[in-house]
């Protein structure tokens, strides 16, 4: 999967191929710079995800030429609550896709290949330094290690800091520990989460519920379930890690013990990480030239079902602003201003979803006011006036 031949100097070097970091190389790519893309896995895995596709991120993809139809992804057009007052239910104020993340990486990584970017896969950058105006990354492939040198850094590790570069705040509300698994529904259970996102809340925690299309080739069916959700560290101690343990917790919500009835799990075991930088919002950029995108930049609370279209607008954002000659420092103040609202009043309610009496104080409330589901999902959002719209190709030299 590589387009450009590891002598030709390269204007940027890309850590980590997630959604973030693809979407800055396909940007740069397509305007001529000459990228390349680091991402330790070979092959693209399933990652602790809610697998959703807001309004802000199907743009993004579009803007990236992705077909999200031809990848199998999943309308979703209501949203609901569960929790012990009930259900209440809305239809969600935005258009939205679900789709793995296994399937969605892939295909960007594919993208950032065909635009000419230099993706090398099963490599890790081992450690990072500058040298006058370059940037020297030392690098350990899968059969010796090499060094490569660039004027730019972007750094797109997610929520895994490289060596040297810790993030120095771990986010507002980083308490939580974040599990998934996918599961076999039963066939009415199945049919009954059709179109819909249904969040839940659970002791100490909250998550979602929604379809997806086949998360493994070999999965016979069209749709399986993904369930992804955040618990207290302290509570998941004491309850334990393994799919039996976790589901016992999550069927003390009675809507969960209807829906998991008979519902057999599709990974060997629940996937986590820890910890979650919620609230986290860099303000400015770590060093000359060294740019933080995805989860390194911004980390919004799951519940929104933001996360991915934040990944991408920080990848574009990023790009775009280096393509216009601005510093990475302007990149970081942008962004900052950008996501502040949203990050700030996405980060208050995650706290009250998580402890009384504010949970259940916003449960009555979405129950007596059901459009309050709306209103939160339209709050939490990266306003329409900071949607990227589509680079032209070569539309920048290169520098």
């Amino acid at each position: 999967m590589t387009a450009l031949p590891m002598t030709a100097p390269l204007d940027a070097i890309i850590l980590g191929g997630g959604p973030a970091g693809s979407a800055a190389a396909i940007e740069l790519a397509h305007a001529g710079r000459r990228v390349a893309l680091l991402e330790r896995s070979v092959t693209a895995h399933d990652k602790v995800c809610g697998d959703f596709l807001s309004t802000e991120a199907l743009s993004s993809l579009s803007s990236l030429g992705l077909n999200l139809s031809a990848l199998g992804a999943v309308p979703i057009k209501r949203v609901s609550l569960a929790g012990s007052l009930g259900i209440s239910s809305a239809t969600l104020p935005f258009a939205a896709q679900s789709l793995t993340r296994r399937a969605l990486d892939e295909a960007l990584l594919e993208r950032a290949a065909a635009a000419h970017a230099l993706v090398l896969r099963g490599h890790s950058a081992e450690s990072l330094h500058r040298t006058g105006n370059l940037w020297r990354v030392s690098i350990a492939g899968p059969s010796h290690a090499y060094t490569l040198t660039a004027p730019h850094i972007i750094l797109a590790t997610g929520k895994h800091d490289l060596r040297g570069l810790p993030r120095p705040l771990l986010g507002t509300h980083a308490d939580l520990v974040g599990l998934k698994m996918y599961l076999r529904l039963a066939p009415d259970q199945l049919a009954a989460l059709h179109d819909t996102i249904e969040l839940f809340l659970i002791p100490g925690g909250y998550g979602g519920l929604s379809l997806v299309e086949k998360p493994f080739e070999s999965f016979a069916e069209t749709n399986a379930a993904n369930l992804c959700f955040v618990i207290q560290r302290d509570l998941l101690r004491d309850a334990g890690r393994g799919w039996d343990a976790l589901s016992a917790l999550l069927m003390q919500t009675p809507h969960l013990r209807t829906r998991l009835a008979g519902a057999e799990p599709l990974l060997t075991r629940p996937l986590a990480i820890s910890p979650i930088p919620y609230g986290l919002l860099r303000r400015h950029a770590i060093a000359e030239n060294l740019w933080a995108i995805g989860d390194q930049a911004a980390v919004i609370p799951s519940f929104t079902g933001d996360g991915l279209a934040l990944a991408l607008h920080s990848g574009r954002l990023a790009a775009h602003t280096l393509l216009a000659r601005q510093s990475a420092h302007h990149f970081h103040a942008a962004l900052h201003k950008q996501l502040s609202h949203q990050l700030s009043l996405a980060t208050f309610f995650s706290r009250g979803l998580v402890a009384q009496p504010q949970r259940t104080l916003f449960e009555l409330t979405v129950r007596l006011f059901p459009p309050t589901l709306r209103a939160v999902a339209s709050q939490t959002r990266l306003p329409s006036e900071y949607l990227i719209p589509r680079l032209p190709k070569n539309s920048c030299a290169p520098a």
